[in-house]
């Protein structure tokens, strides 16, 4: 294992979060709030470090797969434990457990919250809370990657162990122009956001703190309350960007480059699009005798859907009263999650579909044996490789979430608040049932609890393997 090159990526990674410490430290001079003094002290503190680690580069800067899983965790480990000094240095969040609950509730674009009011924080707070989401949202690996001098293209190793989805497509053939050309995407529809808010009336503060946690589709709101106290034009202007950066990136890329057909005839997009039109059909039906109009009834169904399957975890109603039905049908999207290579999480449409062609293969050989079919997405064959390593994810995440059950189950909470919180967090949705409710959070549980959450919270985000593997003793044996 290459350990002066993890060293040297870790090293870039506190850099670049002390860069952006930077902008809630403007944030408090311009609110003259005296919590960005932390930020200022703590900023120095992050780039002094992260100089003094980048400084040696490494004579070797091949970065091996077993390298990029490794740094990949242990960036986001420290980034969250970095990240969460702020919080308890200003004393708005004075416990550890809890500052660190939320600042990887943040990176993770999770948006589970143990505060239970938001609005007595300071704006230098809610602001560096929310930018944690964008921060997150791409991957702060994948931002290095635009700056990470290594001239070979063993960078991949790093995308593919940070990037959400079952495989990592690279758009142009340097790994350094991908991370670019995401980034670029990324921010492009970040500031049109910021810009349409703003146009209907939404204060500047408010319109990229709620653009922040849209983009990373992440869910921390600055109002107790989340989205509802804004109008219907600004609600469906969030719901909108929010199925939009659930898509795979890759099709912005297509449409850029005029590849409308190919881009349309992803089988992936067009199952994300499926599932949300029938989600919002049902639920609209469900729940339309609740509501003054049909209109209003459409608005919340259309917001809470693209909130759910996104990952973002933002409310305009409190769903924990929607009628069953509709309920069941949000934690159904919990699990599915928005398209691979987008910033949303929960297990995404298209390991749900290769599943769905694995079983469908499978009831086919039975039936006929001696019948030769080749799984297909888009066209092309999905080799062994791939499902088997989608089948052994799904195991996986079984595992874990009911193991994580289990454990928190010691604080003597119903079932449903149980599993919808290991499901909110492990899927990276924030907001759960019954107690943990989109008008409650986290804050009941034990310090046990939060701890088996918080890594629910970065396993989701990584995808499981990446923070696995910093547990195996053969990760760190010097051959192998």
């Amino acid at each position: 294992m290459n350990y002066e090159m993890i060293r040297y990526i870790v090293a870039w990674v506190l850099k670049i979060e002390g860069a952006m410490l930077s902008l809630p430290c403007i944030i408090g001079l311009i609110y003259q709030e005296k919590e960005g003094n932390s930020y200022w002290i703590w900023m120095v503190v992050c780039l002094v470090i992260g100089f003094l680690g980048s400084v040696k580069k490494p004579k070797n800067t091949e970065i091996y797969q077993k390298d990029g899983f490794v740094s990949v965790a242990i960036s986001w480990c420290l980034m969250s434990l970095f990240g969460a000094i702020p919080f308890i240095m200003t004393r708005e969040i004075p416990l550890a457990i809890d500052a660190l609950f939320e600042i990887v509730s943040g990176l993770t674009t999770t948006g589970a919250s143990i505060l239970s009011n938001v609005e007595v924080l300071s704006h230098t707070n809610l602001f560096w809370r929310s930018f944690s989401h964008w921060i997150g949202g791409m991957g702060v690996l994948v931002f290095i990657l635009m700056l990470l001098p290594v001239k070979n293209g063993s960078q991949i190793n790093l995308m593919r162990a940070e990037s959400p989805g079952p495989s990592v497509t690279k758009f142009v053939p340097r790994i350094r122009n991908t991370a670019i050309l995401l980034y670029k995407i990324y921010m492009v529809i970040t500031i049109v956001q910021i810009i349409l808010l703003r146009l209907t009336g939404m204060q500047w503060f408010d319109s990229m703190c709620i653009s922040f946690g849209t983009a990373g589709t992440g869910g921390f709101g600055i109002l107790n309350n989340s989205c509802a106290n804004y109008t219907p034009i600004q609600q469906w202007l969030i719901t909108i960007f929010m199925i939009l950066y659930g898509i795979n990136f890759s099709f912005y890329y297509l449409i850029l480059c005029n590849k409308k057909k190919t881009a349309f005839k992803m089988e992936e997009v067009r199952a994300y699009f499926l599932i949300i039109v029938v989600a919002i059909g049902i639920i609209t039906w469900n729940i339309g005798s609740m509501y003054l109009s049909f209109s209003e009834a459409f608005r919340h169904a259309s917001f809470q859907v693209g909130s759910i399957i996104t990952t973002t975890g933002f409310s305009t109603t409190d769903f924990n009263l929607w009628p069953e039905f509709s309920k069941y049908i949000l934690v159904l999207l919990m699990f599915i999650g928005a398209c691979a290579g987008s910033t949303g999480g929960g297990i995404k449409v298209s390991r749900i579909l290769i599943l769905m062609k694995t079983i469908g293969k499978e009831l086919q050989t039975i039936v006929h044996p001696r019948s030769i079919k080749k799984i297909r997405m888009d066209g092309h064959s999905i080799e062994d490789d791939m499902i088997y390593s989608i089948i052994m994810f799904f195991i996986t995440y079984i595992v874990i979430f009911a193991i994580s059950v289990l454990i928190i189950s010691l604080n003597d909470f119903s079932l449903e608040t149980n599993f919808t919180a290991v499901a909110a967090t492990i899927n990276n949705i924030g907001p759960g049932m019954d107690c943990v409710g989109p008008m409650s959070n986290y804050a009941a549980y034990g310090g046990v609890s939060k701890a088996v959450l918080i890594f629910d919270m970065l396993v989701g985000r990584l995808e499981i393997f990446p923070i696995l593997i910093l547990f195996c003793p053969f990760t760190w044996k010097k051959k192998g």
